[in-house]
């Protein structure tokens, strides 16, 4: 369990909803689309940095999976690939599997929360680890810095690290204690230990970079 001070348990913001119940996770899943249909292409963009690797690619790691709407894009249009899922939500997970259908032969799903320091426990290491629209549920951006840590260690040598997530400023969102800046987002990846950041799709309030 991650140890807090008193003043950083209160300075935390909370989540409006618990996305461990069906009827908080099917909302999310039903409004993500519609907030956002350029969504896709953030997908696509996914997709095509993954398949341009010059490295093979064979296993990748989603973090906060949600309903598998990335993950069927990428077992979709990657045949190569087997996905790991994780995501602290069961609801979420059978979600997952129900889009998935018969891809979800190609898919393992862990439900366990990346914020929780042991996360990477036991899952080996990964080509590619991707995640879209989960780091603010971190609930602080103070601990993103800590996280992308941790990707780090479970990447493969020469595996690369496809980070989405809103932003503050500009067309994007307002909370700049929940959210981070594009340039704080770049920060935390290289304080991390990655040495090569570069935001590689950035629309709609959402900012995609590539790390290694």
């Amino acid at each position: 369990m991650r140890h807090k001070l008193p003043q950083e348990i209160v300075s935390d913001v909370p989540s409006p909803i618990d996305l461990r119940h069906m009827v908080d996770a099917q909302e999310w899943e039903h409004s993500a689309m519609v907030k956002r249909p350029w969504r896709e292409e953030f997908f696509s963009r996914f997709v095509s940095e993954i398949a341009a690797s010059r490295l093979p690619v064979c296993r990748v790691l989603e973090l906060g999976s949600g309903p598998g709407c990335l993950a069927k894009c990428l077992l979709e249009s990657l045949s190569n690939v087997t996905c790991t899922l994780l995501d602290f939500s069961s609801a979420m997970h059978l979600l997952a599997k129900t889009r998935l259908g018969h891809l979800a032969t190609r898919a393992t799903f862990i439900e366990r929360s990346f914020k929780e320091p042991t996360w990477p426990h036991e899952l080996g290491e990964f080509d590619y680890v991707v995640t879209n629209q989960a780091v603010h549920e971190l609930r602080h951006k103070r601990y993103a810095a800590e996280l992308h840590a941790q990707v780090k260690s479970a990447l493969a040598p020469g595996g690369s690290y496809l980070v989405c997530d809103h932003f503050v400023g500009d067309g994007g969102m307002e909370n700049d204690q929940l959210y981070m800046s594009v340039a704080e987002q770049r920060d935390a990846l290289l304080s991390a230990g990655f040495t090569s950041v570069e935001p590689v799709l950035h629309q709609g309030g959402l900012v995609l970079h590539r790390a290694s």
